[in-house]
């Protein structure tokens, strides 16, 4: 276990922090190329060396991107903001890929089943070589056509079969299963009996959270109880209510800062003392505004450490502040970070001209890669980290607790 500092570093401290750094829900861009060349002036954290100036110089080779945004439950355009500040960084300082410069292929989706398959069929139409995807509930929509195309799907976590187990996808987190099965192993070390998970009612996460976590509460001994809660209910406190039981020692939510907001509203409204396992996107400054001190004592199960000092940590703030200052970089912000930058990280060993084939090979070879934000993990995308999901590249998951509004005692778990 590797237990990471929590002092407020940088650009998130304490509540302070917890209320300013998390995506703004704001409209969607139109699909199409993106070219971020905004840098600023204000100091970063991370050393010279962590920008060499190395430009890319070969051809451009096109990089799909397709991201949450303009959608009447869910927008995240920061996940898009922080992956194109990685474009320009890696173009800047990393050569690009391969000494090829990224040219970002960028389409909203508006997480419904035709948006998501319009923005693959754009992929495979723009030729694009690999297409990033920092977060999605419309896996089952999209990976089969980017797969069957012959083009490399990478994205930070999955959450449906589809993309936990096709060929040619590679997640590059223990993602969802690994959350799931942090979650379980917290229930069992803290005697629970019964664990009630509310979470986003869609096609992809209910069915996940039943098939993966099901059997991984089964096997720490704990009884998992699925939830599901529309998505736009202004007060799901009926639904919160019937998963509420003298026997359920915790409730673990999964859903957007909305969702995670109607249900820790809800707890709060019924006088739940039930402990709190939650996801990233509860970090929302929203949600921490509605809720307050109710947030205290909860615990994050998360697959990035965006505050300690860290290498990873202080790349990502410095990253960010370099290339898009004007960026929260809370809440959902690092998975775009974090699926693009691993992305270049995993596919710098292409040999020959970046293609989609060429490329593939390369994520496939790449071996004990740093996650970014990742403090410490690592990834390889050969099959083996979870066998029973093939695409998954790291079994490994970051927790912490929320305590006086910081995030306290980030670890690696497994």
């Amino acid at each position: 276990m590797r237990v990471s500092i929590h002092a407020p570093i940088g650009r998130s401290v304490g509540r302070a922090s917890l209320l300013a750094l998390a995506p703004a829900l704001v409209l969607a861009t139109a699909c199409g190329s993106s070219d971020p060349g905004a840098s600023s002036d204000a100091p970063i954290e991370a050393p010279a060396s962590a920008f060499p100036d190395n430009q890319a110089t070969g051809t451009p080779v096109k990089i799909g991107l397709i991201n949450p945004e303009g959608g009447p439950a869910i927008s995240q355009p920061t996940n898009r903001e922080a992956a194109e500040a990685v474009v320009a960084y890696a173009n800047a300082n990393l050569g690009g890929l391969a000494g090829h410069p990224i040219e970002l292929v960028s389409c909203a989706n508006k997480e419904d089943p035709a948006s998501a398959r319009d923005c693959a069929n754009q992929m495979v139409e723009s030729r694009v070589a690999a297409v990033v995807v920092p977060i999605t509930g419309q896996s089952e929509s999209i990976v089969p056509i980017i797969t069957g195309a012959g083009i490399p799907y990478v994205s930070p976590t999955g959450s449906s079969r589809v993309d936990l187990t096709t060929p040619g996808a590679f997640m590059l987190t223990g993602g969802f299963p690994a959350t799931l099965g942090s979650m379980a192993e917290h229930a069992k070390d803290n005697g629970y009996t019964k664990v009630t998970a509310f979470v986003t009612d869609n096609s992809s996460v209910v069915p996940a959270t039943k098939g993966i976590g099901g059997p991984a509460f089964q096997a720490a001994g704990v009884e998992l109880q699925v939830v599901p809660i529309p998505l736009g209910t202004p007060d799901a406190t009926p639904q919160v209510s019937s998963g509420l039981s003298a026997d359920v020692g915790g409730v673990a939510i999964v859903g957007d800062a909305t969702v995670c907001t109607t249900i820790l509203k809800s707890l709060q409204t019924l006088g739940a003392t039930q402990d709190k396992l939650l996801v990233q996107p509860c970090l929302d400054p929203s949600t921490v505004q509605a809720v307050g001190d109710a947030m205290d004592g909860a615990h994050i199960f998360t697959g990035a450490d965006l505050t300690s000092g860290n290498d990873e940590a202080v790349l990502y703030r410095s990253v960010m502040q370099k290339y898009a200052p004007d960026t929260d970089i809370a809440g959902y912000t690092s998975s775009g970070y974090q699926a693009m930058l691993g992305f270049v990280r995993a596919a710098q060993g292409v040999t020959g001209e970046p293609t989609a084939s060429s490329i593939l090979a390369a994520i496939k070879a790449a071996r004990d890669i740093p996650l970014p934000a990742g403090d410490g993990i690592t990834f390889t995308c050969d099959g083996t980290a979870v066998p029973s999901f093939p695409t998954v590249c790291s079994a490994e998951t970051l927790t912490a607790t929320i305590q006086n509004g910081e995030l306290t005692n980030p670890r690696v778990v497994e």
